[in-house]
This record gives C-alpha cells, structure tokens and sequence, in this order.
C-alpha cells in the first residue's frame, strides 16, 4: 500500500497511466476494467497500477468513508473469476483529511494478455482502449518465458498436430473470448491459441496446459494425468475390488467421466420421518456436490509434472482423495481453506470458463457445508510434501 504522500502523489498525477480514479463504490464493471488493464501493464512499467475509489476526477478526496463491506468486495474480484487469469492485487484502506480511500493496487502479470469480459483491456495514457491485434501480440510477446507455473510451460517435442483443434474453436474459444473479439479475429490459428497460453510461439509448441485440454493424448506428454477409481468391498485395499476405472482423456471429457462415475456410486437409503411411523425420506451416504467440489480441487492444484494420477479410492465406511503434490505457494496447513495459491493458474482458468468453478477458493469451504448438511463428518485433510489427501466418511 502507498504511503499517505505518495497516495496523495498518484491522487494529484492527472495523467497518469497507473493510476485510475473514480468516486463510485458500485461500479464493479469500471473497476474490472481498470485492474484488467493494469494487469496488462501494456506501457510495461513494470510496476503496480492504483484504482483508487473515493476521489474526483480532480484528485480530491470526495468524502468517502470506506466500509468493511466495500474492501471485501473490491478484494473479491480477484477470486470471482470474472478477470481470467486471476490477478495479484492487494486492497487496503488510507485515511485522508477530507475523506478515506480504498486503494486497490494490482501488480502485472508474467501471464498476458489478461481478459474481462472476454477483452483485453490495456492503459493507453490516462485513458482505457480495447488492445488491438498488433497490441495483444506485443502482450503474448511479453509473456514471462520462464514462468514458474508448470502448466504454461511449452511440451518439447509436441506440435500442434497434437491438439484437437476443433475443440478449441468451436466449444472452448466461444466461452473465453468475447464474440465481436472472434468475428473480427483474422490471426493464425497458432496465435490465437498463445493468446490464450495454450501455444508457446518462441518455441512452437502447445503449452502443458495447452494438452491437458485440447490434447488428443494427454497421457503420451503427461502420464499423470488421470484419475485411479477404486471401489472396495470393505474397508482396505486387502478387501476385494469390486470395480477399478481409469478416467482419463482431455480435461473436459474426464471432469464429466468423474461427475457420471460419482453419481453412480452415491448410494441412497430411505430414512423415517421424524414424527412419523408412515413417511420416509431419502438419504444419501455423500453428499453429491460436497465430493465433486474435493475432486475439482484436485484436479485444480495436482502436481502435473509427476507421473502419478490422482487416486479416488471408495471405501464402505469412507472416501480418499489423493492428489500428486502437496501445499503451493502461499497455502499452508495452518491457513488451509482460507489461503489460496495456484500451481497451475491457467487450468484454474480453464475450468472456470468451462463452467466447473463458479469463484476461486471456496470449493473446499462449500464441501464441508453440504457434508455438514447431509449429517457427514467434516472431511479430514493430510498434507505431505509430496501428496494432500482428503478423507470423507459415510454419514450415519
């Protein structure tokens, strides 16, 4: 956060490029704009953009008390998924004779070109503007090379006659990106996957990423990509196996195949009504949201550089989810549901264009709700260096 001076100093800056200023509080789509386009970081300063809520477009304080509520809803537009990839930001609150600012500041990305809406939108002087074609190959061109997430990375010896480019244009392309944005779209079709870091151009090849969703062998560049279903007739792997699976594929096929494989597994029972000698209701062993929300998770931050796919084991008495790798970045035992990081943030991307993650960083939250609801026990985490295992039992 800046200082008293310096906020007072980017306030008084009326041309600045890092700097946008607005007195509205409600104005979520402004606001999307502007951290979209410091994200982008198109002048490339290489330093943080300010939104700052609470001043007039003549650099004053306007008399804004900033409210709990506000800095929470300024701070969720980073998780809600709207601005693709997810950006860093920091909000915070500076207090003004004449009034408090919320300050939002959003440091650039490594991973443009950043999107709203389906747009990029970048800083042209102190103004917005939607970045032409010349301008987003310029942002592609920018992209941080040695990026240390391992899905951006480009998969030596694969080209793009790997990718099952269908896919991309006719179901994947229509969701991410704007549709006067495609109608307009003239570029090589290479380019227009990098735009979107599923094609390294330096390189010339599709991105890790780029694989695990338009891949038509995901497992010939990555072999662990998968998930392991084992159902067993007891309560240990000693018991018999009564049914062993696979599930495997591009991601979209396989995050089906695990939504039609649970619901077939949940079992059902009837239960009387309370009160009742006559009335029974039905209940369920899991609750059906509360295991597809763990497994999203771990697909979401597995380790994809090991060779080892994410186990699904279902036990009589409980379920275990083993995913490859342990906490990333920032998440720690300690701060684990409540602190987010991302191993592999465009995966995160991806799965929320295609509709599996409605905000980031409440998918273990809203399972341990509806796991309560259902009369379940909370679910039980392990975190190794090398694995996180997350154990869910039956209800009673």
């Amino acid at each position: 956060m800046p200082t008293e001076d310096e906020l007072r100093a980017l306030m008084a800056d009326l041309e600045s490029d890092r700097v946008e200023r607005t007195e509205s509080t409600k104005k979520t789509d402004k606001f999307c704009r502007a951290i979209c386009a410091f994200a982008n970081d198109f002048p490339g300063h290489g330093q943080p953009g300010f939104l700052l809520v609470g001043v007039t477009d003549d650099g004053r304080p306007s008399g804004l008390e900033v409210t709990d509520r506000l800095l929470t809803n300024l701070g969720g537009l980073r998780t809600d998924g709207l601005i693709q990839p997810m950006p860093a930001m920091t909000v915070g609150k500076v207090a003004l004779e004449g009034g408090d600012v919320a300050v939002v500041e959003v440091i650039p990305s490594d991973m443009p070109p950043v999107r709203y809406d389906g747009r990029i939108h970048i800083r042209v002087g102190p103004r917005r503007a939607i970045a032409n074609e010349q301008e987003e190959r310029i942002l592609i061109e920018r992209r941080v090379s040695g990026a240390r997430a391992f899905d951006l990375w480009p998969c030596t010896g694969a080209t793009l006659d790997d990718l099952a480019l269908e896919m991309f244009m006719t179901g994947y392309r229509a969701r991410a990106v704007n549709s006067e944005v495609i109608e307009q779209n003239n570029r090589p079709i290479e380019q227009q996957l990098a735009a979107l870091r599923f094609f390294d151009l330096r390189q010339g090849n599709p991105t890790h990423v780029g694989l695990l969703l338009f891949g038509k062998d995901p497992r010939a560049w990555l072999p662990g990509a998968y998930v392991q279903f084992v159902r067993v007739a007891g309560r240990s792997l000693a018991d018999e196996v009564v049914d062993e699976q696979e599930i495997g594929g591009d991601l979209g096929t396989l995050l089906k195949q695990l939504d039609l494989l649970t619901g077939v597994q949940i079992q059902q029972r009837p239960v009387a009504v309370e009160g009742s000698m006559f009335r029974e209701q039905t209940a369920r062993t899991y609750p059906a949201t509360a295991l597809r929300e763990l497994l999203l998770n771990a697909v979401m931050h597995r380790n994809y550089q090991s060779n080892g796919p994410i186990k699904y084991y279902w036990y009589d008495d409980r379920i275990e989810i083993q995913s490859p790798g342990g906490l990333y970045g920032e998440a720690r035992p300690e701060n684990f549901p409540y602190r987010n990081d991302y191993r592999n943030p465009v995966v995160a991307e991806a799965m929320k264009v295609l509709g599996y993650v409605n905000k980031y960083g409440r998918g273990v939250i809203r399972a341990q709700a509806e796991l309560r609801a259902n009369g379940n026990p909370e679910a039980d985490f392990i975190f190794d260096p090398g694995f996180v295992q997350v154990t869910i039992r039956a209800g009673s």
